[in-house]
């Protein structure tokens, strides 16, 4: 399972968890792992003074059936993500879902997490109003495009590829500055901040340094007025470098393979 987007392979904090593309999960397990990623994220919170509360959890959820998605939405956890469009398109439009939404008094919240390809974006914006991935001048003016077509705006993070892997989505560091200068320029798209995804390692200093300079072009991005306001995002970590992600800054964890694992399979 891949709790970001791309053809990554599962990481596991030296845990063996089985995984199969459609995956269910015992309630009350599944229950167990959203307590104790809550808990994690507020000892991460503690241990660099920071509220919990300036830090979301998205439950990426490409690998789990829809009622385990469901079972999910009635414990509150009603920040989803999905990294593929059609099954983005397909569980926004779960009435079984949404109902799970509707009987706690919430509504589910679609964040799309994946890379987003030009042709799919009339229905990404069908299903979701916040995309994490753009990574292109060109997508982001398909982006404007649509959403004006819609008479909408759309809030997007622009996608930064901070590991300088080549396999990896993102715009490099140094033309991210540039980037956002010219996403700004485009009326029906809100800049609302940065996404970047670490390295696939057990390392965690090798996360944590594209955490740190994450951080720092966000702060450059603000510092020199280039994003307005509501510029205070920063969408980084996984299920196995979250809590770091977390004491750099993130206000966003993209969380799967942590939140459904289960051991008793």
């Amino acid at each position: 399972m891949n709790t970001g987007h791309g053809n990554r392979p599962l990481r596991t904090a030296g845990q063996s968890v089985r995984v199969s593309p459609v995956m269910s999960i015992d309630p009350k397990k599944l229950a167990d792992n959203l307590a104790r990623i809550h808990d994690r994220m507020a000892a991460a919170c503690g241990r660099v003074r920071r509220d919990v509360s300036e830090v979301a959890l998205v439950a990426v959820t490409k690998s789990v059936e829809p009622d385990v998605i469901r079972e999910l939405v009635l414990l509150g956890q009603t920040d989803l993500g999905e990294s593929r469009v059609q099954q983005l398109a397909e569980r926004a439009a779960d009435p079984a879902i949404a109902a799970a939404a509707a009987e706690i008094g919430q509504t589910v919240r679609w964040h799309m997490v994946g890379h987003l390809q030009r042709n799919k974006v009339k229905a990404c914006l069908d299903a979701s109003r916040m995309i994490h991935s753009v990574d292109s001048l060109r997508l982001a003016e398909e982006i404007n495009a649509r959403a004006a077509q819609a008479s909408t705006t759309v809030e997007c993070l622009l996608e930064v590829n901070t590991s300088s892997e080549p396999q990896k989505d993102g715009v490099a560091v140094g033309a991210a500055t540039h980037m956002a200068e010219q996403i700004r320029t485009l009326k029906c798209l809100r800049l609302t901040g940065l996404m970047t995804m670490a390295p696939l390692t057990e390392n965690l200093d090798d996360a944590r340094r594209c955490f740190v300079r994450l951080r720092e072009l966000f702060e450059e991005i603000r510092a020199e007025g280039i994003a307005g306001r509501e510029f205070g995002r920063l969408s980084m970590g996984m299920s196995n470098d979250f809590e770091a992600a977390i004491e750099e800054g993130a206000t966003l964890v993209r969380v799967g393979t942590a939140l459904f694992e289960d051991d008793s399979l």
